[in-house]
Order: C-alpha cells, then sequence, then structure tokens
C-alpha cells in the first residue's frame, strides 16, 4: 500500500523562510520574487532557491506577465495546509504584544486565501448563521435556500455547487480566534462584494484589512455587528494576555 508522502511536504513548508513566503501568499495575491525576499527577510538570490524549491513541491505555481514572473499558492489545498498548521503553532513573540499594531490589526481583520480570517471574518460568519443565511452540517457550512435568495440580493454571485468538487461553503478554523470563519468559493464571493461596496480595503504590503466608515455603518445595519466593540475586545484580550 502506498502513502502521502507527508514528511516532504513537511519539510518544504517547515523551513523558516519558506514558511514566510507561504504565509504571505495567504491572501490569494501573486506576488513577485523580490516582494517575496522582503516578506521572508532573504537576498533575492536565497529567494529563488525557495521559490524553486516550492515550484518543484508542487505548492507554489507561477504566473508570467511579460518578463515578470509572479507567484502564487498552487491550489486552495495548499492554503488550508498552510492555515491548519498556523491553528497548532505557537505564537511567535512578534504581534503578540498591544504595543504591536501589526499583530493587532492581523488578528481583527486579514486575508486568507482570498476569503475574510479574524475576529471581523469569525463574527460575520456568526450573523450569517444567526440569520440563517448559512447552517451548519456537522462540522461544516451549508448555503440555505433562503440564504441564497438573501446572499443574490445583497449582490453576491453564488458559486454552483459540485463544479470543483469542493462544498461551495467551507468551514476554516481560524488561527487566532479558534472559532470558525467562512471559507471556499462563497467566502471569496462575499469578500469580493465587500470590497465592491467599499466597506473593507487592503493595506498595502500585507494581508491586512481595515474597515472603512462606509463598512462601519454596513456591518452594523446589515450584519448588526458592532466594528468598534470588536476592537476594543481585541484590545482587551491582548491587555489580559499581556498580564
Amino acid at each position: 500500500m502506498s502513502y502521502p508522502d507527508v514528511a516532504s511536504v513537511a519539510a518544504l513548508m517547515g523551513e523558516p523562510t519558506r514558511a514566510a513566503m507561504l504565509v504571505a501568499l495567504l491572501d490569494g495575491r501573486a506576488l513577485p520574487a523580490g516582494e517575496l525576499a522582503f516578506h521572508a527577510t532573504v537576498s533575492p538570490q536565497t529567494a529563488s532557491a525557495h521559490l524553486y524549491r516550492l515550484l518543484d513541491g508542487g505548492l507554489l505555481c507561477v504566473q508570467r506577465q511579460g518578463r515578470h514572473r509572479y507567484y502564487c499558492l498552487a491550489s486552495e489545498a495548499v492554503a488550508d495546509a498552510v492555515e491548519a498548521l498556523a491553528v497548532v503553532a505557537k505564537v511567535s513573540p512578534r504581534g503578540t504584544s498591544a504595543r504591536d499594531p501589526v499583530g493587532l490589526e492581523l488578528r481583527f481583520a486579514r486575508a486568507c486565501y482570498q476569503h475574510l480570517a479574524g475576529r471581523l471574518g469569525v463574527s460575520l460568519t456568526d450573523a450569517l448563521l444567526a440569520r440563517e443565511v448559512l447552517e451548519r452540517v456537522g462540522d461544516q457550512l451549508q448555503i440555505t435556500a433562503s440564504g441564497r435568495e438573501w446572499l443574490r440580493e445583497f449582490g453576491v454571485h453564488v458559486p454552483q455547487d459540485g463544479r470543483t468538487g469542493r462544498p461551495v461553503a467551507r468551514a476554516c478554523l481560524d488561527w487566532s480566534e479558534r472559532r470558525v470563519h467562512l471559507a471556499g468559493p462563497l467566502g471569496g464571493a462575499l469578500m469580493s462584494r465587500l470590497f465592491e461596496l467599499g466597506w473593507i480595503a487592503r493595506i498595502p504590503g500585507g494581508r491586512v484589512i481595515r474597515v472603512t466608515l462606509d463598512g462601519r455603518r454596513g456591518f452594523a445595519e446589515e450584519f448588526l455587528v458592532d466594528v468598534s466593540q470588536l476592537e476594543r475586545a481585541g484590545l482587551e484580550c491582548e491587555r489580559i494576555q499581556q498580564t
């Protein structure tokens, strides 16, 4: 009987430079080698060697635009594996202090392979469950019949089931909240709609998502999610952890 070569994949992911590159790509974007070198704090030459290993191992793919090459995660399954490792990994010292705004912002709202994660993503998922747009089926999520209609009215293109062999709505365990947020094609479609509405925006140079003034009003009116309250709760949680 043959078994998956877990050891080889684990070795590829486990090297610190390659791990930093994989995490940098978790928001679903394709990045050039120079930017990935910056994220991993290594030279361009060192980055190229590691990128070759990740490509050869099937964890990355490359997109070419003229003379330029952009690297991205090979699939959602790769993103799932990186996020799963983040759930069980110890938190590094950087980003755990209330004096570190980047750490706080990353835990509040971030892009997780084209869907919304962090405290905001978890709260949004809770709101969709409360208004029965989604329902729990075992340990997974499913769109309800009334939920499909609501999503269409909200302007979300609801993907069709069965096209990729993966569920449209998935529960992804959030590494910072230790609770689930909405993932899968529906999670991506919903985050795209929030960008279109101008409720959220990317902070350049990373995975952090910020909520706009329109977004604060929209989340409160449409989902009963108080963004300011979530931010205060995050600060309080960090303060308690530091005492």
